[in-house]
């Protein structure tokens, strides 16, 4: 008979490919980024080890060449990863008894772990902390994989990466259209959808984040009631 973690590592592996490959990708970019810098390995290693927020790595590598003060960082930071205090939310009930675990799940909560990790669902037989332990782990090694062989490689490869942040884009696209696959309401998608986009028109580009994540909460919030378990968790 198989133990916990021999039925929980495999599915787990295999629910984190799709991120794999945006954040080999992404990371790879990363780390010739802060190659360019003057940055080496070491600093790609520990900085996506450590702080492990894509978009907030890629503004760090500004602040840091920039000679920014801590408190033009912090508050860039805040500003940026504000989006994680309100899809964390719908997390709180399923990392509450995870024990050991917790620590590192709240840690490695990012986007695309979230949309992974979202639906609630668990494989057959398997523990949900240590699957949702394992997801975020595997995630957080690409990442971080990535991250040093972009800056190992970053002086061997001179080619323009203008571009390359849309594969950010790209993975949630994709994130999102398997979750749509899958069925169930698709409530939770169209307002995130409507939201987003009438936010997007009233705020513009640069502002409409916050916003949107303020409005898609308060609706998802209004229309709690009508959801199944797990469907007001999804984007």
């Amino acid at each position: 008979m198989k133990d916990a973690f021999s039925l929980t590592i495999k599915p787990a592996f295999l629910k984190s490919l799709p991120v794999m490959a945006g954040y080999i990708i992404l990371g790879t970019g990363f780390g010739i980024l802060l190659r360019g810098a003057g940055y080496g390995a070491p600093w790609a290693f520990v900085m996506s080890l450590l702080i492990y927020a894509g978009s907030m790595q890629f503004v760090g590598v500004g602040l840091i060449a920039g000679g920014a003060t801590v408190l033009t960082t912090v508050l860039t930071t805040v500003m940026v990863n504000a989006r994680h205090l309100f899809y964390s939310i719908s997390m709180i009930s399923r990392y509450r008894d995870a024990g050991k675990y917790k620590t590192y799940l709240i840690f490695a909560l990012t986007d695309e772990t979230y949309s992974l990790l979202c639906d609630g669902s668990v494989p057959e037989g398997a523990d949900p902390h240590l699957y949702r332990f394992l997801v975020s782990l595997f995630n957080h090694c690409y990442w971080v994989t990535g991250s040093v062989l972009g800056s190992l490689l970053g002086s061997a490869l001179p080619f323009p990466t203008t571009g390359i942040e849309f594969s950010m884009t790209a993975l949630f696209i994709a994130s999102f259209t398997e979750q749509w696959l899958q069925g169930g309401s698709r409530v939770p998608a169209l307002v995130g959808l409507g939201c987003s986009l009438a936010c997007l028109l009233l705020f513009g580009a640069g502002r409409f984040l916050i916003p949107a994540m303020l409005s898609i909460t308060a609706v998802l919030t209004l229309l709690q009631s009508r959801l199944s378990p797990g469907e007001e968790a999804a984007p």
